[in-house]
């Protein structure tokens, strides 16, 4: 390995810890496969809630109201992929 691709590689380690730390949903080394999962749903609720057509797509679809429908996905956001699994404490 070259001085060049040790100094790129380092480049793009800092630019992503920069990133992580910036953006939470972008998650870190120690984020789990269900805090992961958590962001995802959270960040789709939220992009569903702040985009008017997704939003009145979805009321449609489901024969509900705009307003029913924006509360229901701020409630999915409490718990979008039920209780968090137990951790095996070592």
């Amino acid at each position: 390995m070259t001085s060049g691709e040790a100094s790129d590689r380092f480049n793009i380690n800092s630019q992503l810890e920069h990133l992580q730390a910036k953006y939470v949903g972008t998650g870190h080394a120690d984020m789990n496969r269900f805090e992961w999962a958590v962001n995802i749903q959270r960040d789709s609720y939220a992009s569903y809630v702040g985009h008017y057509p997704m939003l009145a797509y979805f009321a449609i679809a489901e024969n509900e109201s705009i307003g029913r429908e924006r509360y229901n996905f701020m409630q999915k956001m409490l718990l979008p992929c039920g209780l968090p699994p137990e951790r095996e404490d070592e």
